[in-house]
Protein backbone atom coordinates (compact mmCIF):
# COMPACT_ATOMS: atom_id res chain seq x y z
CA UNK A 1 0.00 0.00 0.00
CA UNK A 2 1.38 3.85 -1.18
CA UNK A 3 2.06 5.82 2.00
CA UNK A 4 0.97 8.83 2.10
CA UNK A 5 1.08 12.23 3.21
CA UNK A 6 -1.26 15.62 3.67
CA UNK A 7 -0.32 18.59 1.01
CA UNK A 8 -1.76 22.07 0.73
CA UNK A 9 -3.29 22.43 -3.12
CA UNK A 10 -3.96 26.18 -5.06
CA UNK A 11 -6.91 25.34 -7.23
CA UNK A 12 -7.55 29.31 -7.96
CA UNK A 13 -7.12 32.64 -7.04
CA UNK A 14 -9.11 32.14 -2.95
CA UNK A 15 -9.35 28.74 -2.72
CA UNK A 16 -6.77 26.01 -1.22
CA UNK A 17 -7.32 22.21 -0.67
CA UNK A 18 -5.98 19.82 1.22
CA UNK A 19 -5.15 16.99 -0.29
CA UNK A 20 -4.38 13.77 0.59
CA UNK A 21 -1.56 12.29 -1.67
CA UNK A 22 1.09 9.58 -2.23
CA UNK A 23 4.67 10.72 -0.64
CA UNK A 24 6.91 11.57 -3.62
CA UNK A 25 9.80 9.33 -4.39
CA UNK A 26 13.13 10.84 -5.22
CA UNK A 27 14.49 10.31 -8.98
CA UNK A 28 18.18 10.02 -9.59
CA UNK A 29 19.81 13.35 -8.02
CA UNK A 30 17.06 14.03 -6.37
CA UNK A 31 15.99 14.11 -2.50
CA UNK A 32 12.82 14.15 -0.73
CA UNK A 33 12.43 15.91 2.84
CA UNK A 34 10.21 16.09 5.72
CA UNK A 35 9.13 19.24 6.35
CA UNK A 36 9.43 20.69 9.42
CA UNK A 37 8.81 24.71 8.60
CA UNK A 38 7.17 26.52 5.54
CA UNK A 39 7.04 30.34 6.14
CA UNK A 40 4.36 32.19 4.57
CA UNK A 41 5.80 34.54 1.25
CA UNK A 42 4.29 37.59 0.29
CA UNK A 43 4.35 35.77 -3.09
CA UNK A 44 2.22 32.94 -2.03
CA UNK A 45 -0.39 35.80 -0.89
CA UNK A 46 -0.51 37.53 -4.55
CA UNK A 47 -1.15 33.90 -5.82
CA UNK A 48 -3.61 33.26 -3.33
CA UNK A 49 -5.01 36.50 -4.13
CA UNK A 50 -5.11 37.35 -7.62
CA UNK A 51 -3.14 34.81 -8.98
CA UNK A 52 0.45 34.45 -10.91
CA UNK A 53 2.25 33.16 -13.74
CA UNK A 54 4.10 30.97 -11.80
CA UNK A 55 1.16 29.28 -10.61
CA UNK A 56 -0.77 26.97 -13.08
CA UNK A 57 -3.58 25.43 -10.87
CA UNK A 58 -4.04 22.47 -9.40
CA UNK A 59 -0.59 22.43 -8.10
CA UNK A 60 0.96 21.85 -4.67
CA UNK A 61 1.44 25.34 -2.73
CA UNK A 62 4.28 26.67 -0.51
CA UNK A 63 7.86 26.72 -1.74
CA UNK A 64 10.33 28.47 1.34
CA UNK A 65 11.22 25.30 3.26
CA UNK A 66 13.41 23.69 6.17
CA UNK A 67 13.45 20.12 7.26
CA UNK A 68 15.10 16.15 7.36
CA UNK A 69 16.51 14.57 4.34
CA UNK A 70 13.79 11.03 4.06
CA UNK A 71 14.97 9.94 1.26
CA UNK A 72 17.84 10.22 -1.69
CA UNK A 73 17.98 9.25 -5.17
CA UNK A 74 20.51 7.66 -6.94
CA UNK A 75 23.95 9.86 -7.15
CA UNK A 76 22.89 12.05 -4.19
CA UNK A 77 26.54 12.18 -2.34
CA UNK A 78 26.34 15.39 -0.72
CA UNK A 79 23.48 14.44 1.48
CA UNK A 80 22.06 11.24 3.32
CA UNK A 81 19.12 10.39 5.18
CA UNK A 82 18.63 12.10 8.53
CA UNK A 83 20.28 15.33 7.04
CA UNK A 84 18.48 19.11 8.69
CA UNK A 85 18.65 20.58 5.16
CA UNK A 86 17.44 24.42 4.14
CA UNK A 87 17.24 25.72 0.81
CA UNK A 88 15.49 27.86 -1.98
CA UNK A 89 12.97 26.73 -4.54
CA UNK A 90 14.76 26.87 -7.99
CA UNK A 91 18.04 26.54 -9.40
CA UNK A 92 19.31 28.30 -12.83
CA UNK A 93 20.62 25.88 -16.04
CA UNK A 94 24.23 27.40 -16.03
CA UNK A 95 23.82 27.24 -19.97
CA UNK A 96 22.11 30.00 -21.08
CA UNK A 97 22.71 33.38 -22.65
CA UNK A 98 22.30 35.16 -19.22
CA UNK A 99 23.63 32.23 -16.88
CA UNK A 100 26.92 32.34 -18.59
CA UNK A 101 27.26 36.21 -18.64
CA UNK A 102 26.74 36.29 -14.71
CA UNK A 103 23.16 36.68 -14.57
CA UNK A 104 22.01 33.21 -13.28
CA UNK A 105 18.82 35.43 -11.94
CA UNK A 106 17.91 35.82 -15.32
CA UNK A 107 18.47 32.28 -16.62
CA UNK A 108 15.87 31.92 -19.48
CA UNK A 109 15.36 28.36 -18.42
CA UNK A 110 14.19 29.96 -14.44
CA UNK A 111 10.38 29.83 -15.23
CA UNK A 112 10.17 25.60 -15.61
CA UNK A 113 12.56 25.26 -12.46
CA UNK A 114 10.63 26.31 -9.83
CA UNK A 115 9.84 23.58 -7.83
CA UNK A 116 6.36 24.18 -5.06
CA UNK A 117 4.74 22.00 -2.64
CA UNK A 118 6.09 22.79 0.47
CA UNK A 119 2.94 23.06 2.76
CA UNK A 120 3.41 19.84 2.82
CA UNK A 121 4.41 16.61 5.17
CA UNK A 122 6.91 15.88 2.51
CA UNK A 123 8.90 17.68 -0.33
CA UNK A 124 10.57 16.35 -3.16
CA UNK A 125 13.72 18.51 -4.35
CA UNK A 126 14.72 18.38 -7.71
CA UNK A 127 18.22 17.28 -9.31
CA UNK A 128 19.28 21.05 -10.29
CA UNK A 129 18.45 22.32 -7.05
CA UNK A 130 19.65 19.19 -4.56
CA UNK A 131 22.96 20.01 -6.51
CA UNK A 132 23.22 24.08 -6.33
CA UNK A 133 21.28 25.25 -3.66
CA UNK A 134 20.31 23.06 -0.94
CA UNK A 135 22.56 23.28 2.02
CA UNK A 136 22.84 21.47 5.42
CA UNK A 137 21.13 23.60 8.41
CA UNK A 138 23.45 24.31 11.11
CA UNK A 139 22.26 22.80 14.43
CA UNK A 140 21.72 25.64 16.11
CA UNK A 141 19.74 27.31 14.23
CA UNK A 142 15.53 26.59 14.45
CA UNK A 143 13.90 24.61 11.27
CA UNK A 144 11.20 27.91 11.38
CA UNK A 145 14.53 30.80 10.95
CA UNK A 146 16.52 28.26 8.07
CA UNK A 147 12.84 28.29 5.87
CA UNK A 148 13.66 31.91 5.44
CA UNK A 149 16.86 31.36 3.19
CA UNK A 150 15.36 31.71 0.21
CA UNK A 151 14.18 35.22 1.04
CA UNK A 152 16.89 36.49 2.54
CA UNK A 153 18.96 35.63 -0.47
CA UNK A 154 16.73 37.92 -2.40
CA UNK A 155 17.48 40.57 0.04
CA UNK A 156 21.55 39.30 -0.08
CA UNK A 157 21.14 39.96 -3.55
CA UNK A 158 19.00 43.49 -3.48
CA UNK A 159 21.80 44.82 -1.34
CA UNK A 160 24.69 43.86 -3.25
CA UNK A 161 23.35 46.26 -5.79
CA UNK A 162 22.97 49.32 -3.52
CA UNK A 163 27.05 50.40 -3.35
CA UNK A 164 26.25 51.35 0.00
CA UNK A 165 29.76 52.23 1.61
CA UNK A 166 30.36 53.72 5.27
CA UNK A 167 28.54 56.47 7.12
CA UNK A 168 26.11 56.37 4.36
CA UNK A 169 22.19 57.00 5.30
CA UNK A 170 19.77 54.88 3.50
CA UNK A 171 16.19 55.00 3.47
CA UNK A 172 14.34 51.95 3.67
CA UNK A 173 10.14 51.94 2.09
CA UNK A 174 8.09 49.08 3.24
CA UNK A 175 8.53 47.56 7.06
CA UNK A 176 7.48 43.96 5.62
CA UNK A 177 9.71 40.80 5.63
CA UNK A 178 12.12 42.09 3.04
CA UNK A 179 12.45 45.62 4.46
CA UNK A 180 13.25 44.47 7.68
CA UNK A 181 16.09 42.36 6.57
CA UNK A 182 17.26 45.04 4.10
CA UNK A 183 17.42 47.32 7.33
CA UNK A 184 20.03 44.35 9.30
CA UNK A 185 21.88 43.91 6.27
CA UNK A 186 22.06 47.81 5.14
CA UNK A 187 23.80 48.13 8.98
CA UNK A 188 26.16 45.28 8.33
CA UNK A 189 27.04 46.80 5.27
CA UNK A 190 28.28 50.17 7.30
CA UNK A 191 25.30 52.01 6.97
CA UNK A 192 25.79 54.59 9.27
CA UNK A 193 21.53 55.29 9.22
CA UNK A 194 19.27 53.36 8.24
CA UNK A 195 15.68 55.47 8.11
CA UNK A 196 12.57 52.84 7.75
CA UNK A 197 9.24 54.03 6.72
CA UNK A 198 5.82 52.54 6.32
CA UNK A 199 2.70 53.42 7.66
CA UNK A 200 1.75 50.54 10.79
CA UNK A 201 3.20 51.75 14.01
CA UNK A 202 3.75 48.25 15.17
CA UNK A 203 5.92 47.03 12.08
CA UNK A 204 7.73 50.29 12.46
CA UNK A 205 8.54 49.33 16.14
CA UNK A 206 9.78 46.20 14.92
CA UNK A 207 11.86 47.67 12.24
CA UNK A 208 13.35 50.06 14.84
CA UNK A 209 13.88 46.48 17.08
CA UNK A 210 15.80 44.65 14.36
CA UNK A 211 18.53 48.30 13.94
CA UNK A 212 16.85 51.01 12.35
CA UNK A 213 18.29 54.12 12.97
CA UNK A 214 15.02 56.15 12.75
CA UNK A 215 11.66 55.51 11.73
CA UNK A 216 8.75 57.57 10.08
CA UNK A 217 5.04 57.02 9.30
CA UNK A 218 3.65 58.21 6.33
CA UNK A 219 0.57 58.88 8.73
CA UNK A 220 2.02 61.24 9.99
CA UNK A 221 2.75 63.35 6.80
CA UNK A 222 5.37 63.43 3.91
CA UNK A 223 8.18 60.87 3.85
CA UNK A 224 10.27 62.84 0.96
CA UNK A 225 9.83 66.03 3.50
CA UNK A 226 10.89 63.89 6.11
CA UNK A 227 14.32 62.18 4.60
CA UNK A 228 15.15 65.66 3.26
CA UNK A 229 15.06 67.22 6.69
CA UNK A 230 17.03 64.78 8.47
CA UNK A 231 19.77 64.82 5.42
CA UNK A 232 20.20 68.39 4.62
CA UNK A 233 17.81 69.22 1.97
CA UNK A 234 20.01 66.15 0.19
CA UNK A 235 18.22 63.28 0.50
CA UNK A 236 19.19 59.73 1.14
CA UNK A 237 22.40 58.41 -0.43
CA UNK A 238 20.69 54.73 -0.79
CA UNK A 239 16.84 54.42 -1.49
CA UNK A 240 15.34 50.87 -1.12
CA UNK A 241 11.91 50.39 -2.36
CA UNK A 242 10.07 47.42 -0.64
CA UNK A 243 6.38 48.74 -0.49
CA UNK A 244 5.40 47.56 -4.10
CA UNK A 245 3.22 50.46 -4.96
CA UNK A 246 3.50 52.83 -7.83
CA UNK A 247 3.49 55.64 -5.73
CA UNK A 248 6.34 54.17 -3.60
CA UNK A 249 8.11 53.62 -6.89
CA UNK A 250 7.78 57.18 -7.55
CA UNK A 251 8.93 58.24 -4.25
CA UNK A 252 11.83 56.44 -4.24
CA UNK A 253 13.35 58.49 -6.91
CA UNK A 254 12.62 61.89 -5.54
CA UNK A 255 13.95 60.32 -1.87
CA UNK A 256 17.71 59.76 -3.76
CA UNK A 257 20.15 62.30 -3.60
CA UNK A 258 22.11 63.61 -6.45
CA UNK A 259 24.32 60.95 -7.55
CA UNK A 260 22.24 58.01 -5.10
CA UNK A 261 21.00 54.54 -5.66
CA UNK A 262 17.63 53.31 -6.11
CA UNK A 263 16.89 49.79 -5.95
CA UNK A 264 13.02 48.81 -7.10
CA UNK A 265 12.71 45.48 -5.00
CA UNK A 266 8.77 44.87 -4.94
CA UNK A 267 7.27 43.75 -8.15
CA UNK A 268 4.22 45.68 -9.44
CA UNK A 269 1.65 43.75 -11.50
CA UNK A 270 1.80 43.60 -15.20
CA UNK A 271 1.66 46.43 -17.18
CA UNK A 272 2.15 48.77 -14.35
CA UNK A 273 3.04 52.05 -15.61
CA UNK A 274 5.15 54.19 -13.06
CA UNK A 275 6.16 58.17 -13.65
CA UNK A 276 9.46 59.23 -12.54
CA UNK A 277 10.97 62.91 -12.28
CA UNK A 278 13.27 62.91 -15.82
CA UNK A 279 15.20 66.10 -14.49
CA UNK A 280 16.19 64.63 -11.32
CA UNK A 281 16.93 61.21 -12.88
CA UNK A 282 18.71 62.97 -15.59
CA UNK A 283 20.79 65.76 -14.70
CA UNK A 284 21.03 64.17 -10.88
CA UNK A 285 22.82 61.50 -12.49
CA UNK A 286 20.35 59.01 -10.19
CA UNK A 287 21.32 54.89 -10.57
CA UNK A 288 18.33 53.04 -10.37
CA UNK A 289 17.98 49.23 -10.56
CA UNK A 290 16.01 46.48 -10.60
CA UNK A 291 16.23 43.39 -8.55
CA UNK A 292 14.92 39.83 -9.61
CA UNK A 293 15.07 36.47 -7.25
CA UNK A 294 18.45 35.11 -6.55
CA UNK A 295 21.69 33.57 -7.23
CA UNK A 296 23.30 30.26 -5.76
CA UNK A 297 25.94 32.74 -4.43
CA UNK A 298 23.56 34.64 -2.41
CA UNK A 299 21.64 31.47 -1.33
CA UNK A 300 25.29 30.68 0.20
CA UNK A 301 25.71 34.51 1.74
CA UNK A 302 22.25 34.01 3.16
CA UNK A 303 22.93 30.72 5.09
CA UNK A 304 26.12 31.67 6.31
CA UNK A 305 24.63 35.57 7.64
CA UNK A 306 21.75 33.28 9.33
CA UNK A 307 24.35 30.81 10.29
CA UNK A 308 26.02 33.76 12.08
CA UNK A 309 23.01 35.70 13.23
CA UNK A 310 24.61 38.53 11.06
CA UNK A 311 20.74 38.97 10.29
CA UNK A 312 18.15 38.14 12.44
CA UNK A 313 15.03 36.72 11.15
CA UNK A 314 13.08 36.00 14.35
CA UNK A 315 11.37 39.30 14.93
CA UNK A 316 9.75 38.73 11.39
CA UNK A 317 7.69 35.63 12.65
CA UNK A 318 4.44 35.62 14.18
CA UNK A 319 3.54 32.32 15.54
CA UNK A 320 4.01 28.91 14.10
CA UNK A 321 0.73 27.03 12.75
CA UNK A 322 -0.57 23.32 11.63
CA UNK A 323 -0.84 22.83 7.58
CA UNK A 324 -5.01 23.40 7.81
CA UNK A 325 -4.22 27.15 8.69
CA UNK A 326 -2.01 27.75 5.57
CA UNK A 327 -5.08 29.95 4.18
CA UNK A 328 -5.93 31.36 7.26
CA UNK A 329 -2.62 32.87 8.13
CA UNK A 330 -2.44 34.36 4.44
CA UNK A 331 -5.57 36.19 4.89
CA UNK A 332 -3.46 37.59 8.20
CA UNK A 333 -0.74 38.40 5.85
CA UNK A 334 -3.46 40.21 3.72
CA UNK A 335 -4.67 42.02 6.95
CA UNK A 336 -1.20 43.49 8.05
CA UNK A 337 -2.07 41.50 11.31
CA UNK A 338 1.12 39.25 10.61
CA UNK A 339 4.50 39.49 8.89
CA UNK A 340 5.24 35.88 8.74
CA UNK A 341 4.17 32.50 9.86
CA UNK A 342 5.99 29.19 10.18
CA UNK A 343 3.47 26.30 9.08
CA UNK A 344 4.89 23.31 10.67
CA UNK A 345 3.28 20.48 9.05
CA UNK A 346 3.90 17.87 12.39
CA UNK A 347 1.86 20.72 14.99
CA UNK A 348 -1.29 18.92 16.21
CA UNK A 349 -4.47 20.82 14.52
CA UNK A 350 -6.16 23.39 16.37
Amino acid sequence: MTATMRGVYFLEPGKLEMREVPIPEPAAGEVVIKVESATTCGTDLKAFRRGHKLFKPPMPFGHEYAGYISAIGQGVTKFKVGDAVMGINSAPCNECYYCKRGKQQLCTELEGRFNFGTYAEYARIPSYITAQNLHHKPAHLPFTEASFIEPLSCAVLCASYTGVQLGDTVAIIGVGAQGLMQIQLMKAMGASRVIAIGRAKGRLERAKQVGADDIFSSLDGDPLDYVRSQTEGRGADVVIEAAGTPETWSQAMMMTRKGGTIIQFSGLPGGTQVSFDATHLHYDEITMKGVFHTTPRMVELAAEVLSSGKVTVKPLLDGEVPLSKVEDSLIRMHRSEVIKVAVVPSMPEM
